[in-house]
């Protein structure tokens, strides 16, 4: 309203003077006619303005209502990720369990064969027979490493112990820590021991019990040893490593044999 202050005034003086002639006053109105058209177009152009304004506004609001969705969907998806991801993992880990068993099972099946005598060619069961179709086959092994152990595996069944222990010493070469190794250390002593070789077989035995010494295939290769110096005929030592698999592992399979050894040495 200021800038129309003088115009007022001048009004207003030239009314009060008295010496205001008709084409002042129409100059006058028409001056002021411009000025409040020019207000009504700016209050227009305001109006719009804010009108915009308000209409951006409003796509902004709708544009965060939909981020927020999209951002509340990304949640829950995430989250049934992550119920899937936890579920994975633990039938990972019950699959890995089982594994173990089955292996730790396994593996007491064959001690107990080459134990007695059965696990050499000539006395393969019709079992044997599938598990090398098996293997054959790749049912079995799925990793090189899975495939490799199999393979020594399978020659050591089959009685070729030279070949078996090559297999078995690469194996080791290439997978000194795994889950097989300790096995694999086991079965080269072994194919010692079934070709009469009670001194290699001994060194080899050791091997498992200083390689692995977290294993649970340590009482295993004890008895072995205790029966291959037995085989040689050195009842002292063999006496000794019974005795030591009775006192370390006084509750398994290993230690009942080792003292029905004892009875027989005495």
């Amino acid at each position: 309203m200021k800038q129309y202050t003088p115009l007022l005034l001048l009004v207003c003086f030239i009314l009060t003077t008295g010496c205001a002639t008709t084409k002042d006053l129409q100059r006058a109105q028409g001056d002021l006619d411009k000025k409040i058209l020019s207000l009504k177009e700016e209050d227009t152009s305001l109006r719009k303005d804010i009108e915009k304004i308000n209409e951006a506004i409003t796509a902004l609001r709708k544009s965060q209502a939909e981020i927020s969705a999209g951002i509340t969907e990304m949640k829950d998806s995430i989250q049934a990720f992550k119920g899937i991801s936890e579920g994975l993992r633990k039938e990972r880990s019950e699959q890995k369990e089982i594994k173990e068993k089955l292996d730790n099972a396994s593996f007491k099946i064959n001690f107990i064969e080459n134990f007695l005598g059965i696990g050499k060619k000539e006395n393969h069961s019709e079992s044997d027979k599938i598990g090398r179709f098996a293997t054959k086959n790749g049912i079995k092994g799925k990793t090189d490493k899975e495939s490799m152990y199999a393979s020594a595996y399978e020659s050591f069944k089959e009685g070729k112990y030279e070949k078996a222990r090559g297999e078995f010493q690469i194996f080791l070469k290439q997978y000194p820590n795994t889950e097989h190794s300790d096995n694999a250390q086991f079965w080269i002593g072994e194919s010692y021991y079934f070709e009469n070789k009670y001194e290699k077989a001994i060194l080899e035995y050791e091997k498992v019990i200083k390689n692995f010494p977290n294993g649970n295939k340590i009482p295993y290769a004890l008895l072995k040893q205790g029966l291959s110096f037995l085989n040689l005929g050195d009842k002292s030592s063999s006496r000794l490593v019974l005795q030591q698999i009775i006192k370390d592992y006084p509750n398994t399979n290993q230690a009942r044999i080792a003292r029905a050894k004892l009875v027989e040495i005495k």
